[in-house]
């Protein structure tokens, strides 16, 4: 009996010796953390382009004269920084829209589909009205471009809404349609008979063209989108609808609870969300490209997406980063002068949106003691 009870002795002994560790801390997730308001998106920047740096010194180039180089072509001369500008009007306008759907967490990637229904409204009033006068035609084609996005919009938002459809999955879908129907009438119907081979409808006239500012290709859509970030902040940061839009974003339960009617939000919302980027649609057919044309849009919908996340859904923040990532795509043209591809921006962009996503999610983490 002593043996075996020195036996069971020496047995607990060894089980406390290989007691587990405890450390003096550990990292919670804590989804209602909030992070600093700049912190994040620009040390995601800086990571990013320190990744990308690896990736052009690999290739053989020097990463500080190809960033030096997309910096001066972008922000370098008046003409880049005009540049800069036409192409951060759409990326702000459709930033905006997919801003105001992501604060209720409807995740709207349908901005693209938007973008070209919005093209195609405003230019079909140049195919079936002709002849109306002149002065109509800019607010007309504003009008219908807006309506023809915010319709595609939703087309997203009711089966959300009714039949609790995934809006990723809805909206993605759509873009390929819209961009289906964009094919149609660029080689079919609206083709310009004297266009030879080339896809687009005709040239259009002096009238149905937004003006330009000085020698530039900048135009006044510009103007259109800073009055957009207007009235977007004033709405959605000093009314109650944009309290309940808040409130809605944060917590659908206690939205519901309060009496929020959250049905009549989402279809609203995405509406507006759709409106905004068919403006930007109307604003690239009237002010830039003077037609519709294939290929009217490089992804300005799925860009939007990293300007809106970029600037933490903030709608004065997205001026700059919608002016940042702009200077992106004209500082990658800049650098096929010295043997890198237009694509360079690319990469950047999704460097950027992927460390902006981890970033976020890091940030949501704390140690306790």
């Amino acid at each position: 009996m002593n043996q075996k009870t020195s036996a069971e002795h020496t047995a607990v002994e060894i089980q406390g010796s290989k007691k587990k560790v405890e450390w003096p801390f550990r990292l919670e997730y804590d989804p209602h953390k909030k992070s600093s308001s700049w912190f994040v998106p620009l040390l995601s920047i800086v990571i990013a382009l320190l990744i990308c740096a690896v990736f052009i010194a690999i290739d053989g180039m020097n990463p500080i004269t190809v960033y030096g180089k997309m910096l001066q072509g972008a922000f370098g001369s008046a003409f880049g920084l005009s540049e800069t500008l036409v192409k951060a009007t759409p990326l702000l306008l459709c930033g905006l829209g997919v801003a105001i759907a992501y604060r209720i967490s409807i995740w709207n990637i349908g901005a693209e589909g938007q973008f070209l229904l919005g093209a195609i409204g405003a230019t079909s009033i140049t195919i079936y009205f002709p002849n109306l006068p002149g002065i109509v035609y800019i607010p007309l084609m504003v009008i219908v471009g807006i309506v023809a996005g915010a319709v595609w919009g939703l087309l997203t938002a009711l089966p959300r809404t009714y039949f609790q459809v995934n809006e990723l999955i809805t909206s993605l879908m759509l873009n390929y349609i819209a961009l289906l129907l964009l094919d149609y009438f660029v080689f079919g119907p609206w083709r310009d008979p004297e266009g030879f081979n080339f896809p687009g409808t005709p040239i259009f006239l002096p009238s149905q063209l937004l003006a330009t500012i000085g020698d530039t290709r900048l135009h006044i859509g510009v103007l259109f989108a800073i009055i957009a970030v207007i009235i977007f902040a004033f709405f959605i940061l000093k009314t109650r609808w944009g309290y309940e839009l808040r409130v809605l974003g944060a917590n659908p339960s206690a939205a519901k609870y309060a009496g929020i009617k959250i049905n009549k939000h989402i279809l609203l919302v995405m509406m507006i969300s759709g409106g905004m980027a068919g403006l930007a649609g109307m604003i690239e057919v009237s002010g830039v490209a003077g037609r519709l044309m294939y290929g009217i849009s490089p992804g300005y919908g799925y860009t939007a997406i990293i300007v809106a996340w970029l600037a933490r859904l903030n709608p004065w923040a997205m001026i700059v980063s919608s002016i940042f990532i702009g200077g992106l795509i004209v500082g990658g043209y800049s650098v096929q002068t010295i043997g890198l591809p237009s694509s360079m921006s690319l990469m950047l962009q999704g460097a950027i949106l992927f460390c902006i996503i981890g970033g976020e999610m890091l940030s949501k983490f704390r140690v306790k003691k």
